[in-house]
């Protein structure tokens, strides 16, 4: 399945997700609890030697070199180097008559650690993360004992040295698999695979298929299509093809096609939104920019005075059918066209039908980037105006045409523009900002770029 909509990391927005990440396991790392170590070993010719170690505790443990690489068609692969670790304790000693007890300090040095993450997605469409492999070395182990028997610690030292490395190395695998699976996984479902919009239509943001890893950036292709809450139809059209450009200067990039457009208009249609309803009482005095509640002031024929004297009217503006959206590299637009049935209220508050109308005109868009939501605003250019269906008899509709100009100007494009404004939903996962914006068109789809920043809890 094509995806309707396409999210794109570029390398610079994973070295910014990798910087968090890593702030994050280093604080994990430092908490890490090491179990008491004990055991014995033989000193040749002289006999067995127990010795304990406790109260180990972990004062810290850095990571001053990592960083974040994509592995095409695999996934992510974090690599740390040259991290150091620093640990206190207690250790104690029995042989024969012998008997010593004291503290240490220990030091671990060039610790190196590769770690591979596989990106994938559930059965909801939502995004799937875990570790798939992860390997520690540790290159040197120092370590200071207090004690009067030097000769002792330095045999102390070959038999625990190896036990320690092997369990800290295990200890730090442990602790990067718990990281992923206990907050990196819970935190990529944030991602939202359903967006409510508003009472009436929401957005599909599902994954069609897991991230795919390519050289340069991590892309993932999402459903994006609109949907009607009351009841979710069939899009009648096929998302096309959506390729993005190789653009990497910004951290993230969202692909919208006019697929996820057209089925915006297709939904808001479906649920019944895009009728307008338009009464005396309701049109805007061109002289005074208020609001007028004198009779007679909608368009009319002058033969409707006698057929429907001192009765006031109403028009019903709809569209027949989703007005369908362009998006070439000159910008967005579309070619609505929207019927305008008028009626007499008459004194029982019933209707009568008087004529119906067509208005055909060209509509531009302008789209930008706000609180993570995509925000428009409509532009309408030349109306054409045409009679569709007549109950009052035939008649000249120029005579209508600039006051329908003023109504559709000053009355429907400001309804639309205030939906439009308050936008529409990106899908970002929890505390992510947006800055940096830039709004690009290209054939069939619309390239947002951004920058990222990540407001901690």
């Amino acid at each position: 399945t094509n995806p309707g909509f396409m999210v794109r990391i570029t390398q610079a927005g994973l070295d910014y997700a990798h910087q968090h990440g890593i702030a994050f396991l280093e604080k994990e790392l430092a908490r890490l609890k090491l179990q008491d170590i004990s055991g014995d070993f033989r000193i040749r010719h002289v006999g067995k030697v127990h010795y304990e170690l406790s109260e180990l505790d972990l004062r810290s443990f850095h990571l001053p070199y990592s960083r974040i690489s994509l592995v095409p068609n695999v996934g992510l692969q974090v690599s740390i180097s040259n991290a150091f670790a620093e640990v206190d304790g207690h250790w104690r000693v029995k042989f024969y008559f012998i008997r010593d007890h004291g503290s240490f300090d220990m030091k671990v040095e060039n610790v190196y650690i590769k770690i591979n993450l596989r990106l994938g997605s559930d059965a909801e469409g939502k995004p799937t993360i875990e570790t798939s492999d992860c390997s520690t070395r540790i290159s040197k182990v120092r370590v200071h004992f207090s004690g009067k028997f030097g000769w002792l610690y330095n045999l102390f030292y070959d038999a625990i040295e190896p036990t320690f490395r092997r369990i800290l190395e295990s200890k730090v695998c442990e602790t990067v698999a718990r990281s992923v699976r206990r907050e990196l996984q819970p935190y990529a479902r944030t991602l939202p695979v359903t967006a409510r919009i508003d009472a009436k239509v929401g957005i599909d943001y599902s994954l069609v298929a897991p991230p795919t890893a390519t050289a340069q950036s991590l892309d993932t292709g999402l459903k994006g299509e609109f949907f009607s809450l009351a009841q979710r139809s069939a899009v009648p059209f096929p998302p096309l093809a959506l390729a993005l450009p190789p653009d990497h200067n910004r951290m993230v990039y969202f692909g919208a096609s006019s697929y996820f457009f057209n089925t915006a208009a297709f939904a808001y249609h479906a649920a019944g939104v895009l009728v307008f309803e338009l009464t005396d009482a309701m049109v805007v005095s061109p002289q005074n920019g208020g609001l007028c509640c004198c009779p007679y002031t909608l368009p009319a024929p002058l033969q409707l005075e006698k057929m429907y004297p001192d009765m006031p009217m109403k028009l019903r503006l709809s569209a027949p059918s989703a007005p369908f959206l362009n998006i070439g590299p000159e910008g967005l637009s579309l070619r609505p066209v929207v019927d305008i049935q008028a009626y007499a209220i008459l004194p029982s508050s019933s209707l009568a039908p008087l004529f119906l109308l067509s208005l055909v005109s060209n509509v531009s868009a302008v789209v930008n980037v706000k609180s993570g939501h995509i925000v428009g605003s409509l532009q309408v250019g030349r109306m054409k105006l045409s009679l569709k269906h007549s109950d009052v008899g035939t008649f000249q509709v120029r005579m209508l045409q600039s006051i329908m100009n003023i109504y559709a100007s000053s009355i429907l494009l400001p309804r639309l523009n205030e939906r439009l404004a308050e936008g529409f939903p990106l899908p970002l996962p929890d505390r992510i900002q947006l800055s940096n914006i830039l709004v690009r068109f290209y054939q069939n789809f619309l390239l947002l770029g951004a920058d990222v920043h990540y407001q901690p809890q």
